[in-house]
């Protein structure tokens, strides 16, 4: 099958979501600073920075291919928890989490004849956690390289009482926001 677009991304997540959808892509991941501006809104700066990751991706391949680009932020409130820095920070995060709702955005940029965003927004409930269950999470690795240190996708949704929205989304990539940004682009599934 011909490569159908470039994925500005190395996460596995987002590999495997395309290829859930049949989609034929290259990796070519981009390393960008995601530090929220100054008083960044959360819808701000997931946007920001996808559009960014498939600006830095053309620009430095010069293709004429699509290129996809996502960011996903967990929300709490207005906080943006990113991926924890050490465990201290993975229990913190998740200790906030516990109990509580919170939103999860996932932005997606595709860059080929014109430039088009999309966001999704899922409200994900955790049940309430204890300290001994989030420092053993915390240990099986999983919460590491995670916004908001917690993979739905993996042993962290057994902290997941419910979800409002996209499943996909949560994971890394929205897939129903994807596709439709994909035809928009000429790219045809189901073939």
């Amino acid at each position: 099958m011909a490569i159908q677009l470039i994925l500005a991304s190395a996460s596995p997540r987002r590999k495997e979501l395309l290829d859930q959808i049949r989609v034929s892509y290259e990796v070519y991941p981009v390393n960008l600073d995601e530090t929220p501006l100054p008083n960044e809104k959360p819808l701000a700066y997931v946007r920001r920075l996808a559009a960014e990751k498939s600006a830095a991706c053309v620009a430095e391949l010069n293709t004429q291919l699509p290129v996809l680009a996502a960011d996903t932020a967990v929300i709490l409130g207005d906080l943006i928890l990113g991926k924890p820095q050490n465990q201290k920070d993975a229990v913190e995060m998740l200790t906030r989490l516990s109990g509580k709702t919170h939103q999860v955005y996932s932005a997606i940029s595709l860059r080929g004849r014109e430039h088009r965003q999309a966001v999704s927004i899922t409200g994900v409930t955790f049940r309430s956690l204890t300290e001994r269950e989030i420092i053993d999470y915390w240990h099986t690795g999983e919460p590491i390289d995670k916004a908001g240190s917690y993979a739905i996708q993996g042993m962290g949704c057994i902290f997941v009482e419910s979800i409002v929205g996209s499943f996909s989304g949560v994971v890394g990539l929205p897939l129903f926001e994807t596709a439709e940004l994909l035809t928009k682009q000429g790219i045809e599934f189901f073939k």
